[in-house]
């Protein structure tokens, strides 16, 4: 199966959650069969542009500067407009031209910039690929969160962008004769806006080292670590919130609190100066030690959505306290092996009754490690998913015009809003 993937960037190296959900399903797609061409930005970190890399050829763009006017005047989200540059669209354009391809992948809503050109060369296409859309989110539910927790001027632009995310959302799933996500949540919200329509659970897998044994005693250093990457402005406002309620209370409590992630140096310089009792680390090479010295760990995060760290801190046997809405798709029950709270300040006060509580601490990170045990497995999830790509229909002629025509309106729409 030949399979045209369109992606944000290259996931290599995979620096937050979503480059390793793209980076793990295109090498399990790779591993389960599927022959891969992947468009997406290079990036600084690994300067590559056209490469052929364990059996994936990449074709990678230069991200091309693009003005704050453009974007905030661009029918295409905030999310979705990396990419829509000529030369990400020449990419694709020479692609869709060399050759016929079984199936065309939207890696996330970030690639949607390219639905038009795909939809056009369905259209004039004698045997047209199946149209494959991979959600990262439900991305409506996001934005109108992100639109709920801003304030003066700024909820005012993230409203605009909320209406083109759910102008392009719609038009990805319309479009899809395959759509996936990875919670169960998220599953419930697409079909229920999508007329019933089955929509395929892919969960992300986990490829990193499992902890086979711990104990946490008094030799572990009373302290909280959040692993987070703080490069998106919602999660960064998740995580200010956090810290803004419980910072004085744990300094209080003689518990340390690490941050640990991806961060721009100056934001971290800010953060230090904000919340003085915090360790901010930073990014590093091996987050591993950083976790063995830490008795619990946190997830502030309000936007739900699946959370990888949520992985890396069962396998590596550290309990879990967490907003309820912050770890979907795991399977953690309150009270038994993850502690869920409906506050910052209530998460706060978890840490401080917890911290001590060694019996407790160590079944929780015992139960949830077997709960997560046998799943999230890149192979098998690269099996389940281009399985459903070999056996995916077409969309009917009538359900592309459908789509089409649905396209044609919001853009018309959104024309008429723009004069």
């Amino acid at each position: 199966m030949h399979c045209l993937w369109l992606t944000l960037a290259d996931p290599d190296p995979a620096t937050n959650g979503q480059l390793i959900y793209s980076k793990g399903l295109i090498e399990a797609a790779r591993d389960a069969g599927a022959t891969l061409r992947v468009i997406g930005l290079a990036r600084r970190e690994n300067p590559r542009t056209v490469c052929n890399l364990l059996g994936i050829d990449w074709r990678l763009a230069d991200e091309q500067v693009q003005s704050p006017w453009r974007r905030l005047l661009s029918s295409v989200p905030a999310v979705a407009h990396r990419g829509n540059a000529p030369n990400m669209k020449r990419l694709l354009d020479q692609a869709l031209a060399e050759r016929s391809w079984d199936a065309i992948v939207f890696d996330s809503i970030s690639s949607g910039w390219a639905l038009g050109t795909v939809m056009r060369h369905c259209r004039q296409s004698l045997r047209p690929p199946r149209v494959v859309y991979l959600s990262h989110n439900h991305e409506v539910t996001v934005a109108r969160r992100i639109v709920k927790a801003a304030r003066g001027l700024r909820r005012v632009s993230k409203a605009v962008d909320y209406l083109k995310v759910r102008r392009l959302e719609r038009r990805l799933v319309a479009a899809a004769d395959l759509v996936t996500s990875n919670t169960p949540d998220d599953c419930r919200r697409f079909a229920a806006g999508a007329k019933g329509r089955s929509i395929v659970f892919l969960p992300p897998g986990y490829a990193g080292a499992r902890l086979e044994a711990r104990m946490i005693d008094d030799d572990v250093p009373r302290r909280a670590i959040l692993v987070s990457s703080l490069d998106w402005s919602p999660k960064r406002a998740a995580v200010e919130a956090f810290l803004a309620d419980a910072t004085a209370m744990l300094a209080r409590e003689g518990i340390g609190l690490q941050v640990v992630g991806e961060a721009e140096p100056a934001y971290l310089e800010t953060m230090r100066r904000r919340f003085p009792s915090v360790d901010f680390v930073g990014r590093v090479d091996d987050v591993r030690p950083y976790m063995r010295q830490a008795r619990l760990a946190l997830v502030p995060d309000l936007l739900g959505g699946f959370k990888l760290k949520g992985l890396d801190y069962v396998f590596n046997r550290l309990p879990i306290l967490a907003m309820r809405v912050a770890l979907p798709g795991m399977p953690l029950e309150d009270g038994t092996n993850i502690g869920l709270f409906d506050s910052h300040p209530a998460m706060a006060d978890g840490v401080v009754e917890l911290i001590d509580d060694f019996p407790r601490l160590n079944a929780w990170q015992a139960a949830a490690y077997d709960a997560c045990a046998d799943r999230f497995d890149w192979l098998r999830i690269g099996h389940h998913l281009v399985q459903h790509l070999a056996k995916a229909e077409r969309q009917s002629p009538r359900a592309r015009r459908d789509a089409s025509t649905f396209a044609a309106a919001s853009r018309s729409a959104h024309l008429a809003a723009g004069r």
